[in-house]
């Protein structure tokens, strides 16, 4: 029977003969299972052969524990070109990619979807006052907010400065509404935090809002007229908000 890693076929009695090394050349027992293993007559398998094997043996499991080092060095390397820079969150490339993919699957299995566009409200008069330190905070708390609030299935992605994207499968225009419009009472009525406290500058904390709009996916769109779309929405939705106050 044979165990298979990174592509490569190898015997159990293969492998634990190499795991052996030189001990292997003075072994009987383990003379006869490299015989069977590689399928020399025994009348052949010389001191100098048994020992030019197990060297090959060995180098095969180096090759094989480099391949697996390289390829999760690979993996750590693809999720680091994927995240934003400051937030834990996919960056814009990483999200129109998904988004791409969101819209195909939706579409093929009839599945409602829907994209929305975030928006922090006041970010410049944030960065003014407080500094672009505090600014970055608040970026980073409303990133968090989004991913704690959301399903493991849901996607949160900075499009860049102080906007956000949302990829909610499952979830039809009215849902997305709901459940974005708790996210966003949430994150108004928690204050920005840092190093998990409040963080307190000029005196008192400070708190931030979101503007968001929706758009649920339809076979007409790609994934920038989908964030185009919700993009419009959020304006409309930022516009009214505006117009109660």
């Amino acid at each position: 029977m044979s165990d298979k890693n990174d592509g490569i076929p190898v015997s159990r009695t293969e492998t634990n003969v190499a795991k052996q090394g030189g001990d292997a050349v003075a072994s009987g027992d383990a003379t006869d299972d490299l015989v069977k293993a590689i399928g020399i007559p025994k009348e052949q398998m010389t001191p100098h052969v048994r020992a030019t094997i197990i060297r090959l043996l060995e180098d095969v499991e180096r090759l094989r524990r480099e391949l697996f080092n390289t390829r999760s060095r690979i993996e750590y390397l693809e999720r680091l070109t994927d995240q934003d820079a400051l937030t834990p969150v996919a960056n814009r490339r990483a999200f129109m990619r998904e988004l791409d993919r969101t819209i195909a699957y939706a579409y093929r299995h009839k599945i409602p979807s829907s994209v929305v566009y975030v928006d922090l409200n006041r970010m410049k008069e944030i960065n003014d006052q407080y500094g672009h330190v505090t600014g970055d905070l608040a970026l980073l708390h409303v990133a968090n907010m989004l991913v704690e609030n959301l399903r493991r299935s849901d996607l949160v992605g900075r499009l860049g400065g102080d906007e956000f994207g949302l990829i909610l499968p499952h979830a039809d225009t009215d849902q997305a509404v709901k459940k974005v419009s708790e996210i966003a009472q949430v994150i108004a009525e928690q204050p920005v935090m840092a190093q998990g406290k409040p963080l307190i500058v000029g005196g008192g904390p400070i708190n931030v809002s979101i503007s968001f709009g929706v758009h649920t996916l339809t076979s007409r769109d790609d994934a920038a007229s989908a964030l185009a779309m919700a993009d419009k929405a959020m304006y409309t939705h930022k516009h009214e908000e505006r117009s109660l106050r």
